[in-house]
């Protein structure tokens, strides 16, 4: 027997304030961490021209950039690095003079509260564009780990605050894990690219990062978007060897991983609103099909709502004018 016209939903709906005052999910700044690119030169700042708002800064306008970062009150940045030149092991990726390292001295020592994470992966650096050592064709995880606890220890070194791990070989946060504790740096988290799909989503980032593989694809190591309980399984290995923030990647397909990750783990999740993501609402608003402000904001609060505590975005520093 329905209960109209006793209950009717539409009361609770009336008006700004009342709909202010029973929302369910609140989008803030403080869920917010702004991806940045950063490459060698000097007093650069190059536009992606596949992400609009976006650009790869030198060293010194990238900390112009974290200036701004921290003055509109955003938590953290986390840093991509492209190379001055690249080879088969990516060596700039774990060298104490690479981009990333300068980039994270420069960052802390001229905006010290801004939170830094650093992207922990070889494929911005390698000749081959993939995430590891190549043998007979074929990305090798073991050989991989050795590389990455050498990057992740040189991005301690130089100061990061949050190692974040994004290549999806087995065993790495374990051994990241294990070389940081040994090494004196026990307090420093790691936010574990967990469940990081082989996604078409990844596009403008390749781009951006000039990251593109030269042959093949990653699909050997990175996750097959049709699989849900094979990402609660990779969560599960990633607690068990010590990753302190879980990351669900990409965030908008993903939404129902986001939520199962949250509600079987009860971690803090981080969830990344991918450069496709971004750039699909950028070109949609530019030609004048959709509203930017209310479609980003709408997109980021069902982010939020799925479970993400976090959500690395390219929106940030513009949901923080909108809020």
């Amino acid at each position: 027997m329905s209960t109209f016209p006793i209950y009717r939903p539409r009361r609770l709906r009336g008006n700004e304030n009342l709909r202010r005052l029973v929302r369910e999910t609140a989008l803030s700044i403080d869920d917010l961490i702004y991806p940045m690119f950063v490459v060698h030169g000097h007093n650069t700042a190059t536009e992606i021209s596949a992400m609009p708002g976006c650009y790869q800064y030198s060293v010194d306008t990238l900390v112009m950039a974290a200036k701004e970062l921290a003055a509109l009150g955003i938590p953290g940045t986390i840093l991509f690095g492209i190379p001055e030149s690249k080879d088969p092991l990516g060596s700039e990726a774990y060298a104490d003079d690479g981009i990333i390292q300068q980039a994270v001295r420069a960052i802390k020592d001229a905006v010290p509260d801004l939170l830094v994470m650093t992207d922990v992966c070889l494929c911005e650096y390698t000749d081959h564009g993939h995430c590891g050592v190549i043998e007979a064709g074929d990305v090798q995880n073991d050989p991989t780990l050795e590389l990455l606890v050498k990057e992740s220890l040189s991005h301690a070194r130089a100061g990061a605050d949050v190692i974040a791990p994004s290549d999806m070989m087995d065993g790495r946060v374990g051994a990241i894990r294990e070389a940081l504790d040994e090494n004196g740096y026990e307090n420093i988290p790691i936010m574990a690219y967990s469940a990081k799909y082989a996604s078409a989503f990844y596009g403008p980032f390749r781009e951006a990062a000039e990251s593109a593989p030269q042959f093949g694809d990653r699909r050997s190591y990175q996750m097959d978007p049709p699989n849900a309980e094979e990402a609660l399984r990779e969560v599960a290995l990633d607690i068990q060897e010590g990753a302190d923030i879980l990351m669900v990647k990409p965030a908008l397909s993903y939404l129902d991983v986001i939520l199962r990750v949250k509600t079987e783990f009860q971690v803090p999740v981080a969830a990344y609103n991918v450069s496709g993501e971004y750039a699909m609402v950028k070109a949609a608003a530019q030609n004048g099909w959709i509203d930017e402000e209310r479609v980003a904001l709408e997109l980021l609060t069902s982010i939020k709502r799925a479970g993400a505590d976090m959500i690395l975005t390219y929106f940030a520093k513009s949901v923080v004018e909108w809020l």
